[in-house]
Formats: C-alpha cells, structure tokens, sequence
C-alpha cells in the first residue's frame, strides 16, 4: 500500500526512488527492446531500420505500463497518457534515427552485426532514456 496525501493522491516519491525505478524499469524494457531486435534481424530478416521500429514499440510499452504505476505513482489520465504518447513518438524518431545512422557507421568499423547491434542500440538507448525520464519528471508526471 502506498503513502496518500489527505485528498487520496499517491505522494510523489523522491528523485532517487524514482531514478532506481525509472533505470530498473529501463533495463527490463530495454531487453525486451534488444531481445526483439536481434531476433527481428537474425531470425526473422527484418533490415535494421524496421526491426528496430518495432522492437522500440515493444520496449517502450513495457516502460510506460510500468513507470505509470510504479515509478510516477500516476492515475493514467487521458491527458498524460496523451503526453507520455506524444513524448514516446519524439523519442522514437530520436531513438530509431540514432540507430539507423549508428548501426551502418559501426558495422563497418567493426565488422561485427552484433557489436554493431549493441553499440548502436546502447547509444540510441541512453539518449532517449534521459529525455524520457527528465520530461516524464518534470512536464507529464510532476
């Protein structure tokens, strides 16, 4: 059971509970994420550009069902649900962008699909994380 202010609305937990939420909540979402990709690329031959589409849809779906609740202690209103949509399209491009001009430029550095895979994800990964969250904290979910 969590602590309620005297209206009944969940009090807002403190900056570092929500970080270590927000970054646990990250790592599940962002296997789902990797998980995906590397099948959509090795197992179902997906190029690079639209598996990581769908993968990123995947893992960011998982991250908003659990940050609502969990780390943001939010009600889900239409309104933020609206927001955290909006947010998570401007991501998408920023994430899915990043990937698609970091994963050709790796590979031929690396020669390796699965560095390029990794490297590539971890960097397009981070930077949308961090927006996420500082929007999620400040903007939908203060």
């Amino acid at each position: 059971m969590s602590a309620q202010d005297a209206g009944g609305v969940p009090e807002r937990l403190a900056l570092r509970t929500q970080l270590v939420r927000f970054v646990l909540t990250g790592g599940l979402s962002a296997v789902v994420d990797l998980g995906l990709l590397v099948v959509l690329m090795n197992l179902a031959g997906l190029e690079h550009t639209p598996a990581k589409a769908l993968s990123f849809v995947a893992g960011t779906t998982t991250a908003y069902l659990i940050n609502r609740r969990w780390t943001f202690r939010s009600d889900g209103s239409k309104r933020k649900f609206a927001a955290v949509m909006l947010l998570y399209g401007l991501t998408f491009v920023l994430q899915v962008g990043l990937f698609a001009v970091l994963y050709p430029w790796i590979l031929a550095a690396s020669a390796s699909q699965t560095v390029a895979q990794v490297v590539g994800f971890v960097i397009a990964q981070g930077v949308a994380t961090t927006v996420n969250f500082v929007v999620q904290r400040h903007l939908i979910f203060r």
